[in-house]
């Protein structure tokens, strides 16, 4: 299927006002209960879109397009679908903020009982990554958004508009606040004995060519020496303890916990006293939450957040130390995914983490990762060319790119998902079982990394293997759209592709990633198309021919010709300019330029020729 992100997004916000919108109502349900993660999750249906390109934004009235404005009708007409958005916003900080005026972060329904356990209410309640990062990306496009439709509002004298921007820029600024520092909170060093059960699993996946265990243990240490020592002397904010960079014998991982890790530190603030959870989750990373929490902090570190000055001092302060913990786990995990001079331990599918689990779909994430830091620095195509062979073999293992059989296994990737225990979840006050997450979304981190991975390329044939990839995953997912009821044209229904009792209601989880897809999408379109060296000395051979039987021909017409002759001439000449004005960004459009109109030369030439023989 071709990826067209302009229509698709289109197709979801009309599918999404018809699920959501009713009576001049907004309904917050899907598949699984309303909590403080789908309700970011479902407006940003609507606000990442509208903030991140140019061609969708709501906040500027005037310039709102035609196709835009057909989508969101139901909300009336641009100026309502602003003030609309204003008021979604307004809603969802009263849903998610506590009687005392505290942001709240709770998963809900999103936390999962084995069979025969039900969550406390307190369990309910709990925070986690997905929270803080999802309200992080939603307040920085809800502030963006704020920002742009105030000057309208201030043009058009619309004071009460006006008055109720301002509160909504405090409310989601506080939110913003606090999101952050619970991701800062949530970040975790977990060291480790190389003879323990953990370091034996992380050697494991580490020596893929069967080299003495010490020499393995040195060049790891050798390797992440760098961001050991950051990790060890930096990293300040809300620190856990219990690291232990001392011995030698001693490797470690970094990244992001399911929620605030157990012991961490308050972040202290100078001027006010900020509500901080208490920490319960395991400290240990989890490739998941980890993955999660940078995609939130890409969008604090974003040219967009830098361009509108969204972030007050504060905040300056948490985006430094959420900048340093950013590059420290990227760096880290695109390390030990490229260990060694041999294989990839990314290669040896599947990845297995250090407390001894393995999933396909870890070794996704883990690609991911090394995705997000080959977009940070300069990708060398040999990155690009082996990861291209990684996402190949993941789709196949996934059931995407393959038909699956019968009692699949494969197919739990997708439906029910992957499950993980949160540990730590039991330490909740006043007790309860241990809580497990499940995530669903292989098909579109697949997608949407490959899309990323295809804006990187600067090989045209690795380039062109992820744009099929890409258009493979979506065939997939477009036969995983909901078909009939309120919510057709929405995700997800699994039973399109895998069989089964039909869903009719939305899951707000993978229709935003969805969405993420389709604007990583418009981002690869945008970018210029690869050029050949080979075309570029093509289209320089036959520009050079054209060019010169151009000039001929010239001199064989007087200044003051008017034929059809000359006009023709003319218009070879106008192509001949436009072909050497592409020639080194579009070389393929030029050596079709100059193709075109070296045949009408000739035509012109057999034409004159013809002509002579005749007298």
């Amino acid at each position: 299927m071709r990826i067209q992100p302009r229509q698709q997004i289109l197709d979801i916000w009309s599918a999404m006002l018809s699920a959501c919108y009713r009576d001049e109502k907004w309904h917050w349900d899907g598949v699984l209960d309303a909590n403080s993660i789908s309700d970011s999750e479902q407006l940003l249906c609507l606000l990442y879109p509208a903030t991140e390109i140019e061609s969708f934004a709501l906040d500027r009235p005037e310039m709102m397009s035609d196709d835009v404005q057909v989508a969101l009708s139901a909300f009336g007409g641009p100026t309502r679908i602003g003030v609309a958005m204003i008021g979604l916003m307004e809603e969802y900080l009263r849903r998610n903020t506590g009687d005392d005026g505290t942001p709240r972060f709770d998963a809900g329904s999103y936390l999962r009982a084995n069979a025969g356990e039900e969550p406390t209410e307190r369990q309910l309640a709990i925070e986690v990554v997905d929270s803080y990062s999802m309200s992080v990306t939603l307040c920085l496009a809800g502030l963006g958004f704020a920002r742009v439709f105030d000057r309208w509002a201030n043009a058009e004298n619309r004071e009460d508009i006006r008055i109720r921007i301002a509160d909504l820029r405090t409310a989601l600024s506080d939110r913003l606040t606090i999101a952050m520092t619970g991701l800062i909170r949530s970040f975790v060093v977990n060291t480790v004995s190389v003879r323990s059960p953990s370091g034996k699993a992380m050697l494991a996946m580490l020596n893929q060519s069967g080299a003495p265990e010490n020499s393995v243990v040195e060049s790891v240490r050798d390797n992440l020496d760098r961001v050991r020592a950051r990790l060890r002397t930096d990293v300040k904010l809300g620190r856990t303890p219990h690291t232990d960079f001392e011995e030698d014998d001693q490797l470690f991982e970094c990244g992001w916990s399911w929620g605030v890790v157990q012991e961490a530190d308050p972040v202290e603030f100078d001027d006010r006293v900020v509500e901080q959870t208490v920490g319960i989750a395991d400290p240990r990373p989890y490739l998941y939450f980890t993955v999660v929490a940078l995609d939130g902090i890409n969008d604090i570190l974003s040219q967009r957040t830098r361009e509108l000055d969204l972030l007050n001092k504060e905040q300056q302060r948490l985006a430094d130390a959420l900048r340093l913990r950013w590059d420290l786990t990227q760096r880290y995990w695109s390390t030990v995914a490229r260990f060694g001079s041999g294989r990839w331990p990314l290669e040896d599918i599947p990845w297995r983490t250090s407390d001894g689990e393995e999933s396909d779909y870890f070794s996704l994430i883990v690609s991911a990762v090394l995705i997000q830091e080959l977009i940070a620095r300069t990708a060398s195509d040999d990155d690009l060319t082996r990861a291209v062979a990684i996402f190949d073999e993941l789709s196949r293992r996934g059931r995407i790119t393959r038909r699956p059989t019968k009692a699949d296994s494969a197919v739990t990737l997708h439906d029910p998902g992957v499950q993980m225990v949160l540990r730590g979840t039991e330490r909740v006050e006043g007790g309860g079982p241990q809580l497990t997450w499940i995530v669903s979304d292989f098909a579109t981190v697949l997608l949407k990394r490959a899309l990323q991975a295809a804006q990187l390329s600067g090989n045209i044939g690795a380039r062109d293997q992820l744009m099929e990839l890409a258009k493979n995953v979506m065939d997939h997912l477009d036969r995983r759209v909901i078909a009939d009821g309120a919510a057709a044209g929405l995700w997800d229904d699994p039973a399109g592709v895998f069989g089964g009792k039909h869903q009719q209601h939305p899951s707000w989880y993978l229709t935003e990633r969805m969405v993420e897809c389709l604007v990583a999408a418009d981002r690869t379109y945008r970018e210029t198309p690869l050029r050949s060296t080979a075309m570029v000395s093509r289209a320089v051979e036959i520009l050079n021919e054209a060019e010169h039987l151009l000039n001929q021909a010239m001199l064989e017409v007087s200044i003051f010709d008017t034929s059809a002759n000359r006009v023709s001439l003319d218009e070879i000449e106008r192509k001949l300019g436009r072909a050497r004005a592409l020639i080194n960004t579009q070389p393929a459009t030029s050596f079709t330029l100059a193709s075109t109109a070296l045949k009408e030369l000739d035509d012109l030439a057999y034409a004159r020729a013809n002509a002579m023989r005749s007298t």
